[in-house]
């Protein structure tokens, strides 16, 4: 996670700064559609940390903790890191 904690940090205070609009556009009784339309740029934000993270994860931690070939382990990865793209859709 190292690597990648600017990038991270980065996000995660766009996405604080949704939220503190978010409940701004509340308290002021804002149109519900433009509401929804924050919330779902957040969740998607927030989907893409969540992948980047387990991304990170994989390459290290997992990775570190297995004694098999180079090999076997990159393409165990790839297969995680499909399955991870495939929820974050």
């Amino acid at each position: 996670m190292r690597a990648e904690r600017d990038v991270q940090l980065r996000k995660l205070k766009t996405v604080r700064g949704q939220i503190e609009g978010l409940i701004k556009m509340v308290e002021e009784d804002r149109y519900c559609l433009d509401i929804s339309n924050q919330l779902m740029a957040s969740i998607s934000i927030l989907k893409n940390i969540n992948k980047d993270v387990l991304t990170v994860h994989l390459k290290g931690c997992v990775k570190e903790s297995y004694g098999k070939s180079e090999e076997e382990i990159e393409e165990k990865i790839e297969e995680i890191n499909s399955i991870i793209n495939k929820l974050s859709k």
